[in-house]
């Protein structure tokens, strides 16, 4: 019997009356295992058949969506179920659209498409559809995708979507009717579909393409700017696109109602009291009386209320607040109303989006775990201690409530490329052109482990090391770095005193460190280092009449012991705009070695957004060493102190102070301070460029740190690519005097300020 009504075919084929099944078969079946096939149809041989149990199962086995046939035939109590499988998608290719390979499988994925997909005809149309979208999205108007299916063979499919590509609209004036007080440069900071610039093709110049998908959406962004502006009666229509489809140009029309500026007036916070105390708040909210409303600052002080109350465990505490405006006076008085819920415990932490990175890597850098209180800084605190490893391009964490009183974490994060090849350089008087190169992986099979090489490499230096570390020994508290190096240097002192002389200084070593987090963010260890020195000095003038004295040439040995702390709750770890990073050391020479010192290095990074005082990225940096070395008995050229560079005094050569005096005398800088102040600024955005201008001032000294004095100032432009961050800086020295090694040009890829 042929239930074709329902079914694309059902044969149930000389069914007995009351008759008893004798075994149960399937055939061409693959997609699902007899295990589940066994369950899914609930008959058992022995069982009675009936068309109301075959009917069932077949229903059943159709839910599955792998079926486009299903049959079944009685042969005297042997039932077979004869499946005809939906093929599955054995290639998929994008024709006239996207050449590079990476671009379409990053658009497969967004079309829900791959190798692999059972074929459906609602599967392809959706494919089709989000293709469609896509070429709008990229400013490409009446687009036409016609879909290719080839039978492959019974059970594959080839999947080709032949595009042709429309015309790309360009917009080549947009008018922002109504618009008196604010310029067109607020609204193109935050506005997808712009005018078209002269150099369109240039880094942070705007292509003028139209995107249909955001233009219903670039309204809102300009209303949001007035808000932030303190217009808070303004109306943005919706935009209006003209399209020339003869010249595929396009006019685009905003139109605008500014209405009157308000002024901040009262401001008022309920909150039971016996949380928190409302006074205690008031001091730290952004919005003052009198300044000018401000949407965003209102955004800011509705977090920070929440934080201070969700630290206390109250995880799902709601901030509500009331905007009453007083159009006569234009002031605008805020009522915050802070409502705690019940305390919070975490029910579990889940991670996702780690292809890679193992999952206990990421949780040993979440704070919150099974059972805990929840605090919203320990969320947050987590959030950026995963950003610092630079293991991942963005890291979010979700918070998913399980009941009243419980609720999951949902860690999310975008992997990074972790290896990176690092490349440095300039040209200098004295050392000719300078190049420094690395392969650095900081996330080796996603375990966290880091491996460094690096070279130095000018006409007189070669420098070459290999280090290992490991951040978290076990998934603990404790971190180590075991590290090989070895240095050449050969140094000219013709016109010395002394004469005309050439030093050759080899040095091979190592060092092993160990240490421990103490407390959130603050570390502290020790580093031990092993180094075999050999000095060989050289007569380069042999004419005058003088020669080497006796005792020159010699080999040493350096044995030390450092102990450290460090210090960083930066926020990112390729472009932080909050936070410390800061460090000291205490290096003590003379462990069974020759050379008899010690050596204070001390370090601090700060770190500040003035976002919220100019209502704009600018980032403000500084930066400071602090650097001591006291002679216990013996001490080289190589122990000395070094100021000039990028890491130091900017407008001056790497080493461009150190010790230079006649080779007998041997003398070495003991004192050195330098800082530098610098301010960063947004270029473009989206590629994460930015420039900045800086200010370096530093002081070095034999005796006194006051000896030499020297600062510099220049522009850079920095940018954080695909290779790791690249920095440009042009410098001049303010204050140099005759003899001095300045420098005018550098740059880094794979480092920082």
């Amino acid at each position: 019997m042929k239930k074709s009504a329902l079914y694309t075919s059902l044969v149930l084929a000389t069914f007995l009356h009351a008759q008893e099944i004798q075994s149960i078969k399937y055939v061409n079946l693959s997609k699902i295992s007899q295990d589940i096939a066994d369950d899914t149809i609930e008959l058992r041989v022995g069982d009675e058949i009936n068309n109301k149990s075959i009917n069932s199962a077949i229903k059943k086995f159709y839910k599955f969506g792998y079926f486009d046939d299903i049959s079944v035939n009685n042969n005297d109590g042997n039932l077979e179920f004869i499946f005809k499988e939906k093929p599955s998608i054995a290639n998929i290719e994008i024709n006239n659209y996207k050449s590079r390979d990476e671009d379409k499988e990053a658009l497969y994925s967004m079309m829900g498409i791959k190798k692999g997909n059972m074929y459906t005809t609602s599967r392809i149309k959706q494919a089709k559809e989000i293709l469609l979208k896509n070429l709008e999205r990229e400013g490409y108007v009446n687009s036409v995708v016609e879909v290719e299916i080839e039978n492959l063979g019974q059970d594959a499919v080839a999947v080709t979507f032949n595009v042709n590509v429309g015309d790309e609209i360009i917009i080549k004036k947009v008018n922002y009717y109504g618009s008196d007080s604010l310029d067109v440069g607020d609204f193109e900071e935050v506005t997808v579909n712009n005018e078209e610039d002269f150099v369109s093709w240039w880094f942070g110049q705007n292509s003028g393409e139209v995107n249909l998908e955001q233009l219903e959406i670039d309204g809102p962004r300009i209303r949001d700017q007035y808000f932030k502006n303190g217009y808070l009666d303004s109306v943005v229509k919706d935009p209006f696109l003209k399209i020339n489809f003869a010249s595929n140009d396009a006019v685009l029309d905003f139109f605008i109602s500014e209405g009157q500026q308000y002024k901040t007036n009262d401001i008022k916070i309920y909150v039971d009291a016996s949380i928190i105390d409302p006074e205690s708040l008031y001091s730290e909210l952004k919005l003052s009386k009198g300044d000018v409303f401000n949407i965003e600052k209102l955004r800011k002080d509705q977090k920070f209320l929440k934080t201070k109350v969700a630290d206390l465990g109250y995880a799902f505490t709601q901030v509500v607040y009331d905007i009453k405006k007083d159009e006569k006076k234009a002031t605008a008085d805020i009522v915050f109303n802070i409502i705690p819920g019940k305390k919070v415990y975490i029910n579990d932490v889940i991670i996702s989006g780690n292809h890679r990175t193992l999952d206990r890597v990421i949780r040993r850098d979440v704070y919150l775990a099974h059972g805990d209180l929840f605090s919203l800084t320990d969320f947050e605190d987590s959030r950026s201690k995963l950003k610092r490893t630079g293991y991942f391009d963005d890291v979010t964490i979700e918070q998913k409530r399980v009941s009243e009183e419980t609720m999951d974490l949902i860690v999310k994060v975008k992997e990074a490329p972790t290896g990176t090849i690092t490349l440095g350089g300039g040209y200098g008087s004295y050392d000719g052109l300078m190049i420094n190169a690395g392969i650095n992986e900081k996330n080796i099979f996603g375990s966290g482990l880091a491996v460094n090489v690096n070279v130095d490499f000018s006409e007189k230096t070669q420098n070459y090391s290999l280090s290992l570390t490991n951040p978290a020994i076990y998934d603990s508290k404790y971190n180590g770095t075991v590290e090989i190096h070895n240095r050449e240097d050969e140094i000219d002192y013709s016109g010395t005193v002394d004469g005309a002389y050439e030093l050759s200084k080899v040095s091979n070593g190592f060092s092993v460190s160990a240490g421990r987090e103490i407390v959130r963010n603050l570390y502290a260890g020790a580093k031990y280092r092993f180094d075999m020195v050999e000095e060989t000095y050289t007569d380069t003038n042999t004419s005058d009449g003088k020669v080497l004295p006796s005792g020159v040439n010699q080999d040493y040995i350096t044995s030390s012991i450092t102990p450290y702390l460090n210090f960083n709750n930066t926020d990112d770890y390729m472009l932080p705009r909050s936070g410390i990073n800061a460090g000291t050391s205490l290096e003590y020479a003379g462990i069974g070695g020759d050379s008899r010192y010690m050596k204070s290095l001390t370090n601090f990074k700060y770190f500040h957004s003035l976002e919220d005082y100019i209502d704009s990225d600018w980032i403000f940096r500084y930066r400071a060493n602090l650097n001591f070395l006291v002679d216990n008995g013996k001490l080289t050229r190589g122990d000395s102190l070094y100021m000039g560079g990028p890491k130091s005094l900017r407008g001056y050569e790497s080493y461009a102070f150190g010790p230079d005096d006649a080779l007998i005398n041997k003398t070495v800088y003991k004192q050195m301070f330098t800082n530098s102040i610098e301010l960063s600024f947004p270029l473009v955005t989206k590629s994460k460029m930015r420039w900045g201008v800086f200010y370096d001032y530093g002081m070095i000294g034999k005796n006194s740190m006051s000896e030499i004095s020297r600062s510099g100032t220049g522009a850079l432009f920095e940018w954080v690519s695909p290779f790791g961050p690249l920095q440009f800086i042009f410098s001049q020295a303010l204050d140099d005097e005759a003899g001095d090694k300045t420098s005018s040009f550098e740059f880094a890829l794979g480092s920082s300020f």
